[in-house]
């Protein structure tokens, strides 16, 4: 079976239907090796599974540290730096802690090679069980020594460990007080929501989010030196609005919310957002050309390049959002940056051929398959193997 009819894809619907498609020619994007004057961004970067290890659930990671560097290469080459072993990696998802130590120092060395931008996640993932605050203290610290002796910038992750342990928010202040007083440069705070990670439910002592903020808020103030920016991914832009707002001079908030970004990135008045994103990996030519215009002042260029994106990226996040790592491996596949459609833990599995050719659709219509022609054959390749015929 095959769904390409020369300029024409079929893709299944859910309902049993198929809708018809034609191949639109991919968008001239140039190339943006220097980093924005405007605005920071970063891409958070998924890790591509070596398609002969045996990753399948449980299993220690096997990685093609070839093509996940190469990857990496693609984002420079677009003037984004690399959010590096977030969740966009599959922390708590299927990597494990000696493969993210040669993700990070092998990603920190080729960056430092090339002159690009770095900022590496510190999180407590490489313990099992932790029962007290200073235990969380201490499993944080030595992952931000190694971060930072990767010679990367430090993302301090949020802790399932310390979720699971504080019962206050004072508890959160007392380890986030003696980290920020350790490092050595400014680091970036992530706060990662729980649509992204149920376990995380309730972070910063509080399920009430204007409460949660509010702490958050003070110990950004209390340590403002040490805080380069913040990363938000509560999927609101209300409160992402509100809380940059209130930041303190020379503290940057780096949007999460792939839901929302466009307009949070633009701005509005005096306030911004910078960017350190999952859904970058997936749209890079596109955000390099809406920074680019973004840097001329040119905002009919950056809605014309950023807007075709944002319905793509709301499905590639769509509940259960923490799967959206299906999606941006599969656009890599699609966008020929990876051999095979398989990830780390068997993840591939996550996302139905449904989603998946709504992703395909998507992603044409925004003009971001390299080659269509590769594209839909691989589409035809992974519905196949599915059983979904027309």
């Amino acid at each position: 079976m095959t769904l390409l009819k020369g300029s024409a894809v079929a893709v299944p619907l859910a309902d049993g239907s198929w809708r018809e498609l034609t191949l639109r020619a991919p968008g001239e994007w140039a190339d943006h090796p220097e980093p924005y004057r405007s605005r920071v961004a970063f891409a958070a970067a998924h890790v591509i599974a070596d398609p002969r290890g045996e990753n399948v659930p449980g299993a220690p990671a096997a990685v093609d540290w070839d093509a996940t560097l190469a990857f990496r290469r693609h984002l420079f080459r677009y003037g984004l730096g690399v959010a590096e072993a977030m969740d966009t990696a599959q922390r708590n998802m299927g990597i494990d802690w000696p493969a993210v130590q040669e993700l990070i120092t092998r990603s920190a060395t080729q960056a430092r090679e090339l002159g690009a931008r770095i900022a590496s996640g510190a999180g407590t993932d490489h313990k099992d069980e932790l029962t007290t605050l200073d235990e969380v203290t201490d499993a944080y610290a030595e992952q931000i020594a190694f971060v930072e002796g990767a010679g990367s910038q430090v993302i301090i992750m949020a802790s399932r460990h310390l979720a699971r342990v504080a019962t206050s928010a004072e508890d959160y202040r007392q380890v986030y007080d003696r980290l920020l007083g350790q490092v050595a440069e400014p680091v970036i705070l992530h706060w990662l929501g729980e649509a992204f990670d149920p376990n995380l439910r309730g972070y910063w002592g509080s399920t009430d989010v204007p409460t949660a903020t509010a702490t958050f808020l003070e110990l950004i103030k209390d340590h403002a030196t040490k805080i380069d920016g913040v990363k938000v991914s509560l999927l609101s832009a209300d409160h992402e609005k509100g809380l940059r707002a209130a930041l303190p001079d020379g503290v940057r908030l780096y949007t999460g919310d792939d839901f929302n970004y466009p307009e949070l990135i633009k701005g509005e008045g005096e306030h911004h957002s910078d960017a350190l994103l999952g859904a970058f990996a997936a749209i890079a030519p596109a955000a390099s050309a809406a920074l680019a215009a973004l840097d001329q002042d040119d905002l009919a260029g950056y809605d014309a390049a950023m807007d075709p994106t944002l319905e793509l990226s709301r499905h590639i996040f769509a509940a259960p959002t923490f799967y959206y790592k299906t999606g941006i491996a599969f656009m890599a596949w699609l966008s020929g940056l990876q051999d095979g459609f398989t990830m780390i833990g068997g993840l591939q599995s996550a996302r139905s051929p449904i989603h998946l050719g709504r992703i395909f659709e998507l992603a044409n219509e925004a003009r971001l398959l390299p080659d269509p022609d590769l594209a839909a054959h691989r589409l035809a390749l992974v519905l196949e193997a599915a059983g979904v015929r027309r």
